[in-house]
C-alpha cells in the first residue's frame, strides 16, 4: 500500500506530508493515525519507546485520555530525501483543568511506500492559563501553510 506523496520529497511533497500528519493527529483517532506508519515503525516520544502499529495505537489511546481537548499545529522545518524535520506546538489540558502548550521537534524517516518508518519527538510542556490559548481545534483552511509564533 502506497501513501503518497512518496520520497524523495520536494518542498511541496514535504508540506503535504506535514499537513496530512497534522490533520490526522487532530482527529485524536489512534487507529487512523497508526495507518500512516509502517507495521514495524519505531518511535521515541519524550522518554517512551514504541515499536509497531499496535503499540502506537495503545500509546496514542493513553495520550489522548490524559491530554484532553488536544489541538495541534505542525510546520515544516527541513527535508532531504526520505526525511522531514518538523516543529510543532499543541495545547491540551489535564483532568484537573490545567492547560499546557507543548513545544516540540520531530524527525521523520519514510519508507519507499510513503509510510513513516521512524519518528523521534522531543517535547517540552509549558503550563498556561486557559486565557492564553491560541490553538482551537483543527487548523482552518485559511491558515494552512502559515507559520505559528514561537511564544
Amino acid at each position: 500500500m502506497n501513501r503518497p506523496p512518496l520520497p524523495p520529497f520536494d518542498r511541496e511533497a514535504a508540506l503535504q506530508k506535514v499537513q496530512a500528519a497534522e490533520d490526522a493527529w487532530n482527529t485524536r483517532d489512534p487507529e487512523r493515525v497508526a495507518r500512516a506508519y509502517t507495521p514495524d515503525s519505531v518511535w521515541r516520544n519524550r522518554d517512551t519507546f514504541v515499536t509497531g502499529r499496535d503499540e502506537i495505537v495503545r500509546f496514542l489511546t493513553r495520550k489522548w485520555e490524559r491530554e484532553r481537548d488536544y489541538a495541534l499545529r505542525k510546520n515544516l522545518w527541513a527535508f532531504d530525501g526520505n526525511r522531514i524535520g518538523v516543529r510543532f506546538q499543541y495545547e491540551c489540558h489535564d483532568a484537573a483543568g490545567q492547560w499546557y502548550r507543548c513545544y516540540g521537534n520531530e524527525l521523520w524517516e519514510f519508507a519507499e511506500d510513503g509510510l513513516m518508518a521512524r519518528r523521534e519527538a522531543s517535547i517540552n510542556d509549558v503550563p498556561i492559563d486557559e486565557s492564553e490559548r491560541r490553538i482551537f481545534g483543527p487548523r482552518p483552511e485559511s491558515e494552512r501553510g502559515t507559520e505559528f509564533p514561537l511564544r
